[in-house]
């Protein structure tokens, strides 16, 4: 006799589905030295016109690996991707050899000709035309690209961490990191209100379907740690956004089960300092990636 109470097979659908828990291999590659298409250090006239240098947190928000994924997993070719709190040039030069269009929020003239000068040594000049910058911030992004609202595939956002511009004393911390024009723009957007409103401006981009993925790191702050993971998920929600998926980002390199964590001299330097009240040094092992959906019947960007 034929059970007739079994369910029947969902049937498969042409969008990859979206796990809950994923991790993806990261490394952090992108340096203030930019390759050519050959994989080597560009040693033209560009690069040696750059003087600006980024801090190392900043050169590693996005690298070219995460935007890679982001690009590849939550759009298709000739789709639009937009970034805010934009840091480095990884996002723009992932989207300029994926044949994709994207377009940065870059508000503060330091850090978009620190950008341009990256783009325009490692990217070839055909591909310079795929990629854009708007002078707009995260919660001004939806008037400063109002010419693709409802058009957009993806939103990627690196929003400064509560804290991250200050030292533990609550002192600003910009000056001793050489004059970093991405720390700059994190001393002038690093405030709850940008935080928050750039959600709602993110959604009026997003085409039905959509993803917005925001890129947290957890850090300890006067003596506590800081996640500011579960408040944005929460303001996120608010705004009317689904939330998707969690990503854990490696940003290290892996050798079979083991993880290749690199210190700095300032880290070496405290470690040999038994006197210091400080935390431990703190490795940047991973970041984590909230990926969120604008509801919508239009699922064809998602692979």
């Amino acid at each position: 006799m034929t059970n007739t109470d079994q369910p029947k097979p969902t049937p498969a659908i042409r969008a990859r589905q979206l796990l809950p828990l994923t991790v993806w291999l990261c490394p952090d590659d992108t340096t203030d030295q930019p390759l050519r298409g050959d994989g080597q250090h560009c040693q033209g006239p560009a690069h040696r016109a750059a003087q600006v240098r980024t801090c190392d947190r900043h050169r590693a928000s996005i690298s070219t690996a995460l935007a890679r994924h982001l690009i590849t997993t939550a759009t298709q070719e000739g789709d639009v991707v937009v970034e805010t709190f934009t840091a480095n040039a990884a996002t723009l030069h992932a989207a300029a050899d994926l044949d994709r269009r994207a377009i940065a929020c870059v508000p503060h003239f330091p850090l978009a000709r620190y950008i341009g000068t990256q783009l325009r040594a490692a990217v070839p000049t055909d591909h310079l035309g795929r990629v854009k910058m708007r002078p707009c911030r995260a919660d001004q992004m939806h008037r400063g690209i109002a010419d693709h609202l409802g058009q957009v595939s993806l939103v990627i956002a690196a929003p400064p961490t509560p804290g991250a511009t200050t030292d533990e004393t609550g002192t600003r911390a910009i000056r001793s990191r050489g004059g970093c024009p991405a720390c700059l723009s994190d001393v002038l957007a690093n405030s709850a209100f940008q935080t928050r409103s750039f959600l709602p401006a993110a959604f009026r981009l997003l085409r039905p379907g959509g993803h917005l993925a925001v890129v947290t790191t957890a850090r300890h702050h006067r003596g506590r740690l800081v996640d500011p993971a579960p408040p944005i998920i929460q303001q996120a929600r608010t705004a009317g956004f689904r939330y998707s998926q969690h990503v854990i980002a490696v940003r290290v390199p892996v050798e079979g089960d083991i993880l290749l964590v690199q210190a700095g001299p300032g880290d070496l330097g405290q470690l040999r300092d038994i006197r210091s009240r400080a935390l431990p040094p703190a490795a940047r092992v991973h970041a984590d990636v909230c990926l969120l959906t604008r509801p919508g019947n239009d699922q064809g960007g998602a692979r």
